[in-house]
């Protein structure tokens, strides 16, 4: 495995605003945004409804609060169709797309190493 850069990045780096690593990972590392990610990686374009139904135990606030919180960092990409009622999609940018299959490995892994790290919970 590639050793990560990581001693001197946080040696150069001192907080969190000026740290690329800490910086980043924060803007899709809460407890909705990688899921988000997914959802909208499985679909082209995606409702706001539809990404609820998807993920059934997140709250609307939550979800808009995220979704445009993914959208200002550039991940996202909100569509508004000028229609009556308003009809609105998300989808991946470029952005959002060249992360998915740094997300995807995180995912299988999480997927592959479930049940001994619940196991080890104590």
């Amino acid at each position: 495995m590639n050793k990560l850069p990581l001693k001197e990045n946080f040696e150069k780096y001192t907080g969190i605003d000026s740290c690329p690593v800490r910086n980043v990972i924060s803007r899709f590392s809460g407890k909705w945004s990688m899921l988000i990610l997914c959802v909208l990686a499985d679909n082209e374009a995606t409702r706001f409804n539809a990404i609820g139904k998807a993920l059934p135990d997140i709250s609307p606030k939550v979800l808009t609060e995220t979704l445009k919180n993914l959208e200002n960092d550039g991940l996202i990409v909100r569509r508004l169709y000028p229609e009556i009622p308003p009809r609105v999609e998300y989808s991946l940018s470029t952005l959002g797309k060249s992360l998915m299959p740094h997300i995807s490995g995180l995912v299988g892994w999480a997927i592959e190493h479930f049940d001994e790290i619940i196991g080890n919970k104590k």
